[in-house]
């Protein structure tokens, strides 16, 4: 059996590469190795069928708006509920509130520092500059670096021309954000504990680093950029890939789920298709992997076609996290003892537990040292106050996300100390919100071992690679292939390691698909002229 293009793996990224693909006529095959496609942005059932939780993606922020329009989502039941702001309770009977309403935060932040409630307006409005010039260059296809070849050096003048909008001041401060840790920036602009440690944590969501790392403060205006807003999908982040993978068979593309590849078929220098588990044979001209680079080059593809240096830059991808994702089912909403009335705003924003950045660095100094955290941070959202088919009518999924836990957990399942984890963090909810663990009727909790072995997350690191200036752009996964090509004629990349990757933004599957059309008009053309 053969087809124009086989996409390996049925995460966001390949189902848009495969929907690109199929509506500009190619006959296209998506390979899912688990019977449920999706990746990491999945809906499932833990608690039984009255309750969806999105076990491990848990907001949409990234996607871009055209993207949605191209594969005309809508149409196929996508849909965002906007995500509300901040609200940080705190363990002293206080807490913090980044209302949406300039005066109302502003009165919020003041209660903590009258200094903070100045700079908090300049920081947002800096961040937003900033993410103006980032943002475009996240959706370009990197220019290879380095390269004499006509076309490449084109790249390289194309990227100096976008450079051009950046003046001495945006160079400087660029510079910063991709050297500088978190603690640099937030330490510098604000006094408060509460307000350090809510901005601390978007340095280091999804990263094997502390907010005094250097490289965090990129990892924060990483989750600055993109068209959209955060939101909660319909259905939960299932409902987004969901929609994905309609709206490609819709154009035409076909997806067979349960359907583990065992080898990326290459000969002469070139992909042929690739061969199941089961021993069937699929032929293409064109693979697409979006599988994680340790999986794609290490397993899949036999390391003698490609090149020592290729191999090399794939095995040093450092891939570490220390994520722990906990769901849970409750009989009712948490009721918080610095805000006891219910707030549609407070339980449809995200609620962190982050005190201070100095609670928020101890808690990776004791992964660092092997042990897991004793006051885990975690960033708390509660989907179903907003989507009715998430839960049973005045129930909710509570989802968390936490972080640390050894990285080398990665390797084991380390089930008992997970659990005692997850009571940690409970409890941290109970300080806050009394009545909390009386209310739980289900708990999931999934570490970095389940992570990587079922979902496919080498190490646990939700980006697929962390988020580090040595591996990033140009740099993304390995030098000289941040185009998305690789080392095989025919065999392109497209997972989250790759430049736009990093959530679930999409780019790289369509990023993809460009440079698929691009080379294959390339081939006809040379195959008419000789």
């Amino acid at each position: 059996m053969s087809y124009d293009v086989v996409i390996v793996g049925g995460g966001h990224n390949g189902l848009v590469a495969a929907g690109y693909l199929a509506r500009a006529g190619r006959r296209v095959l998506v390979l899912e190795r688990r019977d449920t496609v999706g990746g990491a942005a999945v809906s499932e059932h833990p608690f039984g069928p009255d309750f969806t939780v999105t076990s491990l993606s848990y907001v949409v922020s990234l996607l871009p708006a055209q993207m949605v329009r191209d594969l005309r989502l809508a149409d196929h039941g996508y849909h965002v509920y906007p995500q509300g702001p901040y609200f940080a309770p705190r363990r002293d009977g206080g807490h913090l509130y980044l209302a949406d309403d300039p005066p109302r935060r502003r009165e919020e932040i003041a209660k903590f520092s009258d200094k903070d409630a100045d700079a908090y307006q300049r920081w947002e409005e800096w961040l937003a500059g900033l993410g103006k010039l980032v943002g475009p260059l996240l959706e370009q296809i990197p220019p290879k670096l380095g390269s004499r070849k006509p076309a490449d050096l084109a790249g390289q003048a194309a990227l100096l021309g976008k450079l051009r909008r950046v003046d001495v001041r945006a160079a400087f401060d660029l510079t910063r954000l991709f050297t500088s840790s978190i603690a640099d920036l937030v330490e510098e602009r604000f006094t408060s504990d509460a307000m350090r440690g809510v901005l601390s944590v978007s340095g280091v969501i999804g990263t094997w680093a502390g907010p005094r790392s250097a490289g965090t403060a990129y990892v924060m205006l990483h989750h600055h950029i993109g068209e959209t807003s955060w939101g909660f999908p319909r259905g939960g982040m299932g409902g987004v890939t969901a929609a994905m993978a309609s709206a490609a068979k819709a154009f035409g593309a076909e997806i067979r789920t349960g359907a583990p590849v065992a080898r990326i078929d290459t000969r002469d220098g070139a992909v042929v298709g690739v061969t199941l588990e089961s021993g069937e044979e699929i032929r293409a001209e064109t693979v697409i992997t979006t599988a994680h680079p340790k999986i794609s080059f290490l397993r899949l593809v036999d390391r003698a076609a490609l090149p020592a240096d290729f191999v090399a830059d794939i095995e040093a991808w450092q891939t570490r996290s220390g994520t722990v994702k906990i769901n849970f089912a409750v009989d009712r909403l948490p009721r918080f003892a610095s805000h006891p009335d219910p707030d549609p705003q407070v339980y449809g924003g995200t609620i962190v537990l982050a005190e201070s950045l100095d609670d928020v660095e101890g808690a990776y100094q004791e992964a660092v040292n092997g042990r897991p955290a004793t006051l885990p941070f975690a960033d708390i959202c509660i989907p179903s106050v907003f989507d009715p088919t998430l839960a049973p009518e005045g129930k909710h999924v509570v989802s968390a996300f936490t972080q640390w836990v050894p990285h080398q957990y990665a390797g084991a399942p380390h089930t008992a100390e997970l659990e005692a984890y997850a009571d940690r963090l409970v409890a941290r909810l109970e300080a806050v919100a009394p009545g909390f663990t009386d209310s739980i009727i289900g708990r999931q909790v999934i570490g970095p071992h389940q992570m990587e072995t079922e979902y496919g997350l080498v190490g646990g690191n939700i980006f697929h690679g962390e988020l580090t200036p040595g591996q990033m752009f140009h740099c993304r996964p390995a030098a000289g292939y941040a185009d998305l090509r690789t080392p095989i004629r025919g065999l392109y990349q497209a997972g989250s390691a790759t430049h736009g990757g990093g959530g679930v933004t999409g780019v790289p599957g369509r990023n993809v698909v460009r440079q698929v059309l691009r080379d294959q008009s390339r081939r006809r053309w040379a195959r008419r002229r000789f």
